[in-house]
This record gives structure tokens, sequence and C-alpha cells, in this order.
């Protein structure tokens, strides 16, 4: 019997989803890109070699597989083409078995511009977005002013609704944000000659799924950045433009609520964030000063947490259990799959929120809204560290026993099972306890 399986990040993002995708879909027809832009970065690493992805699905690695971008994902051909080159350099070919759903909006260069105009007027209060033009891109297609794939096969009609949108765009560019105005002419002329690439490419992507799943054939619905970065559910207004959630699978695809048949949701063993935004078990440490938490720099430095797309740093801190019992519920989670545990292995104690003090009252529920996890002070439980190295581990009950203690004490506190471990960055360093497609 076929499978749905849904991956996505319960935290904010990072959490090593590429490898997971990558790393399953040996079982799988297709796998499908169901919200998010190129401002999410999956780092896949075979056999020693490493492969960053940002708009293919991460199944691309795997010959046989189809790969999907569903309606829900906003796509910059320029970022598109220029993937789809990386990866014939490094030998796969991606062009036949890449399709595009004709609702994708379409990401243009006047978003790119927006985007990093708001980030400089709002100074001190940016948001901290990669500025790659996702979030206007999405504003667009709920304004219903937005271009879509769908629109480049009608290039007359594609011009003239160009020539709308930038009129308007470029009115907000010069007159309220000071910067310059685009080129109409240069977009358009850049915009058909990216189109040749991507027109062959388009395809009824939710009729395909449907397809593959009156075929009885396995699908893989892989999830951009993670669930508290989720526009509805995530730390407003520190949040990405789409729905990050499991729920995000079936409104970025077509797929039906019940077609769903299992949610993993990938947990790092730590906590990071990029950008802005509330961090409750923050470490605070500056690689650039090289001053600040000492728990914090080993995080950062042995679990190289700097942005696949973006470079940046990431803020480290410890596992936060209340914000991740809350994600476990928006996605109605079926598994863990538990990341990075090797990143740990140093230390000589490990911390886990189990709690906030908020208000002067202990609390096990996330704060609504960001100025309440800015006050909120983590409640922590302290384990043992296991002091030796973890990193590419052949079975569970080979791991120290104090490593074994705290997935257990994740799995206790989530009363969730752990089914995937991952235990090093390659596609092989990982324990497949249960697999989500397995009977």
């Amino acid at each position: 019997m076929s499978k749905n399986v849904v991956i996505i990040g319960t935290q904010w993002g990072d959490e090593g989803k590429g490898k997971i995708v990558d790393l399953i879909t040996d079982k799988v027809s297709s796998v499908v890109r169901f919200q998010g832009g190129h401002n999410a970065g999956h780092t896949l690493v075979i056999d020693g070699n490493k492969t960053v992805l940002h708009l293919i699905p991460s199944g691309i690695l795997r010959e046989n597989v189809e790969c999907l971008i569903g309606h829900g994902v906003v796509l910059s051909m320029s970022a598109l083409i220029k993937e789809l080159g990386e990866l014939t350099v490094a030998g796969v070919e991606a062009h036949s078995r890449l399709k595009i759903s004709p609702g994708c909006p379409l990401i243009m260069p006047y978003h790119v511009a927006l985007d990093n105009a708001r980030e400089l007027k709002r100074g001190k209060a940016a948001i901290g977005t990669t500025g790659n033009g996702i979030g206007p891109a999405y504003e667009d297609k709920v304004a219903r002013r937005g271009l879509r794939v769908g629109d480049l096969l009608d290039t007359e009609a594609f011009a003239q609704k160009l020539k709308d949108v930038m009129e308007y765009h470029n009115f907000a560019l010069t007159h309220y944000y000071g910067a310059e105005a685009l080129d109409y002419d240069e977009v358009l002329k850049e915009t058909l000659a990216q189109a040749q690439t991507v027109v062959p490419m388009i395809t009824d992507v939710t009729q395909q799924i449907h397809q593959h799943i009156a075929d009885n054939e396995n699908l893989l619905f892989e999830g951009a950045q993670g669930a508290l970065l989720d526009i509805d559910q995530g730390t407003y207004p520190f949040v990405t433009s789409s729905n990050t959630t499991s729920g995000g699978a079936v409104t970025g695809s077509g797929v039906g609520v019940t077609d769903i048949d299992y949610v993993v949701g990938i947990v790092k063993a730590y906590t990071t964030r990029v950008g802005g935004g509330p961090f409750p078990t923050e470490l605070v440490y500056d690689v650039a000063a090289d001053k600040g938490d000492a728990i914090g720099k080993v995080l950062g430095t042995v679990g190289h947490e700097f942005g696949a797309t973006t470079g940046r740093q990431r803020r480290c801190g410890w596992l936060d259990m209340v914000t991740l019992n809350r994600s476990f519920k928006l996605n109605a989670v079926t598994g863990i799959c538990l990341t990075k545990l090797d990143v740990l292995d140093s230390l000589d104690s490990i911390k886990i929120c189990i709690a906030y003090e908020l208000n002067g009252e202990k609390i096990t529920t996330p704060p609504y809204d960001a100025q309440g996890y800015a006050d909120a002070k983590p409640v922590y439980i302290e384990m043992p560290g296991w002091k030796t190295s973890t990193i590419g581990t052949d079975s569970f009950d080979s791991l120290p026993q104090q490593a074994q203690d705290y997935i257990r004490k994740i799995e206790e506190l989530s009363n969730l099972p752990i089914d995937i471990l991952s235990t090093g960055p390659d596609r092989d360093e990982t324990l497949i306890l249960n697999n989500p497609f397995d009977e």
C-alpha cells in the first residue's frame, strides 16, 4: 500500500530536512515542494560531496525520482536556472525530471527591490528577511495582482500584465522608499529569456500528484524553513510569508487532507534561529568578535551554523520543548527525526527547556506574541553529557548511555517516537529506526 509522507521542520528552520528527504526518497516516485522560495537552503552531503539546493526538491539527487514544484512555492526563475546549472556541472540531470505548477507566483526583480528597500527603511526594527523578494511576491499573490508561471505561456498578455504591476511597484519604490525605479523593457527582456528554460517544465502538478496516488505510488512532500516561522502560527512578525506547517502541503500542492498518512517532524538536538525574533533559550555568541557564551560557541562552530542561503550566523541555544510541543500539535507529527546529536558530543552537561517563567508564573505553552516570548525566561532540566563521538554510530544500542537517555527524555517529554536519528552530515550517517514508508 502506498503512503504520502510530509517532512517539515519543527523549529525555526535549518533542522536538516534536505538530508532526510534525500535519504528516504529511495522509496518514492516523486518529491513535492509545497511552499516558500529560494530563501530556503537544503544542504546534502553524499560520499563527502556537498550539494546545496534552494528551490529544487532534495529528491533530485536520486536518478529515478520525479521532482514537483507545487503552486504554493514562489518561483525566482533566475535562482532556478542558476541551480539547474550547478546541478548540470555536478553531473546531475535535472531538467527532464523537474515539473513546475503553472500556479506558482513569479518572484520578479521589483519584489527583490521592494524587499531590500523595506528592510532598509525599518532600520533597527528590520525583520531579518533574506532580501530575495519572497514576502512581496506572496503579497502580490494575495492581492491578486501577481504574475504566475502560467502567464508565461501568453507573451503578449504577460507583457501587459507586467507593465501594469510595474507601474504600481515603481511608484512605491520611488515615492515612498526613495529608491530607483526599475526599467520595464529590461525586466521584460530578462524575464522572457528565462522563460525559455522554465516553460517546457510547466505541468499540472496537482493532477500529477493525484495520478501518482491513483497508481498506488509513494509521495514525499518537502517543506522549507520551520513551523515556528509559519505566517499564521509562528512568532509573528518575525516569520516567513508562507504556511510552513504540514497543512501547507495540502494548500500548496493540491493533495487532499485525508491523503496524508505520516508527518515527519525534523528536530535539531538543540535550537537555532536566523535573523531577528524571540529566542528564549538562546546562548548568545558573536562569531566575528569571538565573544559570548562558551556553549553557544560550541553549538555554532561544531554545528557549522551558518545559513546555506545567506551565510548568516545562526543564533544557537538549548532544546526548547515548550515551542516544540506546540509545533508537534500544529503539524500532527507522527514521528520525530532527531538531527545533529553529534554536535553535543563534547559537552559536560546538556539542558532542555521544559517551561517558561512569565509574569511570575510557570507556563508550558508558548506566549501569544513575540513580546511574550521576549519576556519569557526558560526553566531547564539538566542531563549529563556523554563526552564521546556519536558520529556514524551504526545502531541505537551502540550510542553512549547518556546519549540514549537524552533521546529517551525527548520522547518522554514529547510523547512521540524518534523514528530517525542523524549521526553525522553524510547520507549514510543515519539510523532509520522506523521508516515512514514501511507498513
